[in-house]
């Protein structure tokens, strides 16, 4: 019997057998060289997993770095004093190239979303600033949807799979909390995006954790943030007057009661279905 080279003799049988894991040694030499293939082939493909574990975690190491990076680089660049000095020349490019002005702007609304970059509200505003509340509001979800699954898809990818199966196998609350966000995913996702008080990133970081359906995910998150979205688009609509005052924006708009009511009672009606399961102590209603 051969391994990749010269013969076995019973006595290098029996030196190898002896480096070999307990449930082995029980084999009759005959039967040793064919384990030893088994372990050889087993090495083989260890560093071949390792490998491949670590291609799946770069695109949320790429992510990372690139945030770590534009948080110190870029915040002098998305910011409002940034979009005032500049208004003109984007009102001006806008008008003399409207359709490569919307495709650019949601081509870099997605690139911060994705890279969890410093400026998503300054580039919600700009969203109205250019292209008024709507279709505004429509390009500033259609971005922020396309970038948050951009990054959901990475971190699933990297590390939601394996994550995902540990907490599956787990005990205790934490098994508990995973089956209770398994059976309300939907009321749960859009809870996330509706509450003021979540971030954004963080809403697009958990479900990836958590083995949440890509399509619930997208869905929700675009019927999710359009409340929020509409706020600021609307506040960025606005913008041509608060330049000429000189002043800064409102983005504490949101928390105004008027505006924060009815997100609270959407909120409500999202965890509805939660309630109802709790009160009735029945999974499906």
């Amino acid at each position: 019997m051969t391994i990749g080279g010269p013969i076995l003799t019973a006595y290098q049988a029996d030196v190898i057998a002896l480096t070999m894991p307990r449930a082995g040694r029980h084999l009759l030499p005959q039967d040793r060289p064919n384990a030893l293939k088994v372990i050889e082939m087993t090495d083989m493909t260890q560093p071949q997993q390792t490998s491949n574990g670590f291609a799946k975690r770069l695109p949320l190491i790429a992510i990372l770095i690139v945030a770590a990076v534009g948080a110190f680089t870029l915040r002098d660049y998305l910011s409002f004093q940034a979009l005032a000095e500049n208004r003109e020349a984007l009102i001006e490019f806008r008008d003399a190239n409207y359709l490569l002005t919307v495709l650019a702007f949601i081509a870099a609304y997605v690139v911060i979303v994705a890279f969890s970059l410093p400026g998503a509200t300054i580039a919600t505003l700009t969203g109205g600033f250019l292209f008024a509340t709507f279709p505004g509001a429509l390009f500033n979800v259609m971005a922020a949807t396309l970038g948050a699954t951009a990054i959901f898809q990475a971190a699933r990818w990297g590390f939601g799979e394996s994550l995902g199966r540990k907490l599956e196998t787990s005990d205790g609350a934490v098994k508990k909390i995973k089956d209770g966000i398994d059976e309300n995913q939907w009321s749960m996702l859009f809870l996330i995006r509706l509450v003021p008080a979540v971030p954004f990133f963080v809403a697009n970081l958990v479900p990836s954790f958590l083995e949440v359906p890509l399509y619930r995910f997208v869905v929700s998150t675009f019927f999710g943030i359009i409340p929020g979205t509409v706020v600021y688009t609307s506040v960025g609509a606005g913008l041509g007057e608060v330049f000429a005052r000189g002043e800064t924006p409102n983005l504490g708009i949101i928390f105004e009661p008027q505006i924060l009511l009815p997100i609270l009672g959407l909120s409500a009606l999202a965890a509805l279905p939660i309630l109802l399961k709790a009160v009735r102590g029945k999974k499906d209603l």
